[in-house]
């Protein structure tokens, strides 16, 4: 990737943690994605959540309408990928305990 897209993401980054609530995240995301963008998203992460349950790949595809490639998808991002749904999922317990 180019150092310009790099810094393009980086400043991207860096505008949404410039946001300072939940409130202007969420109008910040809805000028930037479509409702149905939004949608997936979510259900991503709540596939993470799932996942970290130990629901299974079935249950998780008729409650979230995601196919089952998407699951797989998500889920080895999960395992073996950078580690934000980890960190998210801790930080939302956290907040929560």
């Amino acid at each position: 990737m180019s150092t310009e897209k790099n810094e393009a993401i980086k400043e991207f980054f860096q505008a949404i943690l410039s946001l300072k609530n939940s409130q202007e995240l969420s109008r910040f995301c809805h000028d930037l994605l479509s409702a149905h963008e939004i949608k997936e998203i979510a259900y991503r992460y709540q596939v993470a959540k799932m996942l970290k349950a130990k629901v299974p790949y079935c249950k998780i595809e008729a409650e979230t309408g995601l196919s089952s490639a998407t699951i797989a998808k998500i889920s080895h991002d999960f395992k073996k990928g950078a580690g934000g749904y980890k960190l998210a999922l801790k930080r939302m317990e956290d907040k929560v305990h």
